[in-house]
């Protein structure tokens, strides 16, 4: 992934807010991401200072080494899971409603 690509998608993950969520797809599809997985490999690499856990697969559900942690996280932002997966109907971002 190109660097000024590699910043998008950073910056996109950065603006989601606490209490909200975006799935890979998501934020794949704002920075003009052709795979969603390589917003997972972002994360990865380069995620610890954003908010990772606000980024969800396409089914509402964690990654399965993360869900424990990024559950517990989303639950202190106010986002109830229901068993594993969050209602994305309920929660998902949407970056053009959100503006103050």
């Amino acid at each position: 992934m190109e660097e000024q690509m590699h910043h998008r998608v950073r910056e996109i993950i950065a603006a989601v807010p606490p209490g909200r969520v975006a799935t890979y797809g998501d934020i794949a599809a704002l920075a003009g991401v052709p795979n969603p997985r390589q917003i997972g490999w972002v994360l990865r690499e380069d995620g610890g200072d954003l908010p990772w856990h606000r980024i969800l697969r396409a089914t509402g559900v964690p990654a399965e080494h993360l869900r424990t942690e990024q559950l517990a996280l989303l639950r202190a932002e106010g986002v109830v899971a229901h068993g594993s997966r969050v209602d994305l109907r309920r929660y998902r971002w949407d970056p053009d409603a959100d503006h103050d």
